[in-house]
């Protein structure tokens, strides 16, 4: 009868939700269910009979129990059934071999009924205490199982997020680059700006200085035209009325004009050559270049700029040059427009809060040769940088001249170009006594 009633028990512990898949546990409950049927319909007939030794009942508990053991050796793996299988074999065993001492030595059994029902009873405690275990265990496995599933739902809401998320920061993403490529955009304009804003300066200069020249050829154009007029004059007299000496004169006189045409013609010639330079794509090719005269020529340039576009600026031009300065190899119209930048800074400083009637803003250019570098200075004696943006000047796109007036790229795009000919350029300044550009760059 006790088979009957431990037959019922695991199946309504298996009944219950253990770690296997959903079709294997439908698989179970379906084979089971006939054992179950059959452990009841026996149980009842036991107790009703009340034949606790009928043979028939111990062969079908017998039975039962057998295909029980068999159906959960086929799931052995799961751990829950190995602690079932567990606790039950040894019951199994000892149930069936007290049955048949009981068949077969009937005599025996009754005079060791009481050693017999210890290992029953033993038997019986150890599937009981393995039974409690395996239902702890089922617990733990179904507590583990549910955190299981729970992490399982976090990492897919996690997943979901993480896409979310992705998906959010490749848009991100996306509107960075169209962002950066935009400031890119407006970076290049802003440079192209200020290198049209530097030739425009430059322009203003050469126009001024291309004037003196032509004032010259035309002046000695007209005075040559004049001196051949006289020359045909005299030509026109008769021999003896002639005066040699007079034409010889008025030859040489044509000769120096024409000598003096041809000298400032050139020089316009020099001053158109250097726009064009200024203002056609560089090719990035280094050319050996006298820094006296391109600094003489840019401090110039920048001087009649300024004073095209307002004609009351007025300042002093100081120059110390070195005359060992040896030709240096650089880019002529990227460093022009460095000493352009730079001269164009100095003299348009603001006046010193200290300045009187008899102050002249003055800017003065120095070179020097050091032993392997050359030194050009570009002074002013202006109002001088204020400490707190001292650190700043060099930024692109940082300026102190009112809204429209200045992209903020010229002393960037001046230290850039420096550092790309492998030289350094650095700032002093003292409020109310002027600032002090310094470019160094090796000999090559």
């Amino acid at each position: 009868m006790a088979s009957f009633i431990i037959v019922l028990v695991l199946i309504s512990f298996l009944n219950k939700k253990i770690a296997i898949s959903e079709d294997e546990q439908q698989w179970l409950k379906r084979v089971v269910k006939p054992i179950q049927i059959s452990a009841i319909v026996l149980l009842v007939l036991g107790i009703v009979t009340d034949d606790k030794y009928n043979p028939t009942f111990n062969l079908f508990g017998f039975i039962i129990t057998s295909v029980l053991i068999y159906i959960l050796w086929n799931f052995r793996e799961n751990k829950i059934i190995t602690t079932l299988l567990l606790a039950l074999l040894p019951f199994y065993i000892v149930s069936n071999v007290v049955n048949l001492i009981s068949f077969f030595f009937h005599s025996f059994y009754e005079e060791n009924d009481g050693l017999l029902s210890i290992f029953v009873a033993a038997a019986l405690i150890w599937l009981i205490a393995y039974f409690v275990g395996a239902s702890k265990q089922r617990k733990e496995l179904v507590a583990e199982e549910n955190k299981r599933k729970i992490i399982e739902e976090e990492n897919r809401n996690l997943e979901v997020m993480v896409r979310e998320r992705t998906s959010e920061i490749l848009a991100q993403k996306n509107e960075l680059i169209k962002t950066v490529e935009q400031l890119k955009a407006t970076q290049d304009q802003l440079v192209q700006s200020e290198k049209l804003a530097s030739l425009g300066e430059l322009t203003a200069g050469i126009a001024h200085e291309i004037q003196n020249p032509l004032n010259f050829v035309n002046n000695f154009s007209e005075v040559s035209e004049e001196l051949v007029t006289e020359l045909l004059e005299e030509r026109s007299k008769a021999t003896a009325d002639r005066d040699v000496e007079l034409e010889e004169e008025i030859l040489t006189d044509l000769k120096e004009n024409l000598s003096k045409i041809n000298h400032h013609g050139k020089r316009a010639s020099g001053i158109v050559k250097s726009m064009l330079e200024h203002s056609r794509m560089s090719d990035g090719q280094k050319e050996p270049v006298d820094l006296n005269l391109l600094a003489d020529e840019y401090l110039r340039l920048s001087y009649h700029g300024l004073r095209a576009k307002d004609r009351s600026f007025n300042a002093k031009m100081d120059t110390l040059f070195d005359p060992k300065m040896p030709e240096i190899k650089v880019i002529t119209q990227d460093f022009g427009r460095v000493l352009l930048n730079i001269i164009n800074n100095a003299f348009q400083s603001p006046d010193p809060s200290n300045s009187t009637a008899a102050y002249m803003k003055t800017v003065t250019v120095t070179t020097q040769v050091l032993a392997n570098t050359v030194l050009i200075s570009i002074k002013d004696n202006g109002a001088g940088i204020p400490e707190n943006i001292k650190d700043k000047i060099f930024q692109p796109f940082f300026t102190t001249k009112p809204t429209g007036k200045g992209t903020g790229l010229g002393l960037s795009l001046a230290y850039d170009i420096v550092k790309a000919h492998g030289g350094e350029m650095k700032m002093s300044s003292k409020e109310n006594e002027g600032t002090e550009f310094v470019i160094t760059l090796p000999i090559q």
